[in-house]
């Protein structure tokens, strides 16, 4: 029987239990078509999953699993009533909320109807970021409304969604600031719109006194706000006695981070929480000053069909509209992805290759 790479682990754990390993090749089933693998996705829930912790939105899977449910490469055979047409496209797919992933694996079985051509320049890498983190970018976007003269604060700016969400703030027209970890990041998230000028600030939240900073930061940006708008003669909201402070956090960290971050909010500002990558939820998302709208969780809208969100987010991506950030590892070396996502150490989105 054919064996291919793939990334198993029999136990729950660490990093380390990520093995490279040998297994059979998969056979598509009914409605299936099989793909040669050229990126595979990693989420911060993939760590999750590796370490054992239940509760989350999937259940733990049976062991030995092979991780990953967010593949792109190029179709290489069809099962039965699958269609034909689909052999040598290059496609993305995410697999959907499975137990036993297999996207971590040179070879996938995926459902035709789960599939999506490549649009034309899109490499396999940034279109695997799409179809998950792209496509929840979106929906964070579409939930927290966004506005021209918004001022809008996003934490983990340097992460796949944070990255996407200052880009699409600045080109509605908001001002940003923006929180990321370290001098790297913040430099890679100020190169992120080279014409954002004074519309964006970018503060780096590891280094001591960050709240002080990124207040400063908010008040710098009002009152650049307040010029632009006394010079064109449209109020940003309602005018002059607006008071001071962001109208819209995007929040997917919490703990700390999110609660520094919702602190700048003005009163009835949005805090619009999509996770909670610290492990703890925003201690401020029952404050009563501000309006919470949750994207994931308690009182989530039901944004039903995903697709058209991750068709418009691979056109994003096609057309330049967003520059696509990715952190990419060899496939072999799964188990430092994982620990690298762990500790902070990545941009973007983490993918395998």
């Amino acid at each position: 029987m054919a064996a291919m790479d793939a990334i198993r682990h029999h136990a729950f754990g660490p990093p380390e239990v990520l093995t490279l390993e040998q297994v059979p090749d998969p056979t598509p089933g009914p409605g299936q078509v099989l793909l040669a693998v050229a990126a595979h996705g990693v989420h911060l829930l993939d760590t999750t999953i590796r370490r054992g912790e239940a509760g989350g939105p999937l259940p733990l899977p049976a062991l030995p699993t092979v991780p990953g449910r967010e593949v792109a490469g190029t179709v290489t055979g069809v099962g039965e009533g699958a269609p034909g047409s689909w052999v040598g496209r290059r496609v993305v797919a995410h697999l959907g909320p499975v137990r036993d992933g297999g996207g971590y694996a040179r070879l996938a079985v995926v459902g035709a109807d789960a599939l999506h051509a490549l649009p034309p320049g899109l490499d396999e890498a940034d279109a695997v970021a799409m179809v998950g983190t792209g496509r929840m970018a979106l929906m964070v976007l579409d939930v927290a409304d966004v506005a021209a003269g918004d001022l809008v604060v996003v934490t983990a700016a340097a992460g796949g969604i944070g990255s996407l969400a200052v880009q699409s703030a600045l080109a509605a027209g908001a001002w940003v600031l923006a929180l990321a970890g370290g001098p790297a990041k913040v430099r890679t998230v100020g190169d992120l719109v080279p014409d954002a000028g004074e519309r964006l600030v970018v503060v780096d939240y590891r280094a001591p006194g960050w709240p002080d900073v990124a207040r400063q930061g908010v008040a710098r940006l009002d009152a650049s706000r307040r010029s632009a708008t006394a010079r064109t003669g449209r109020p940003h909201t309602d005018g002059d006695a607006e008071p001071a402070g962001a109208d819209v956090v995007l929040d997917g960290v919490g703990g700390d981070l999110g609660a520094g971050a919702a602190a700048l909010l003005r009163p009835g500002g949005r805090l619009v929480v999509h996770g909670w990558s610290s492990g703890e939820a925003n201690p401020l998302a029952t404050h009563r000053d501000v309006e919470v709208r949750n994207v994931v969780g308690p009182g989530a809208p039901d944004f039903g069909d995903l697709r058209p969100y991750r068709e418009r987010a691979l056109a994003r991506a096609a057309s330049g509209e967003w520059r696509v950030l990715t952190h990419r590892v060899p496939l072999a070396e799964a188990a430092r992805a994982h620990r690298e996502l762990e500790e902070r150490r990545t941009t973007g989105k983490v993918v395998l290759v």
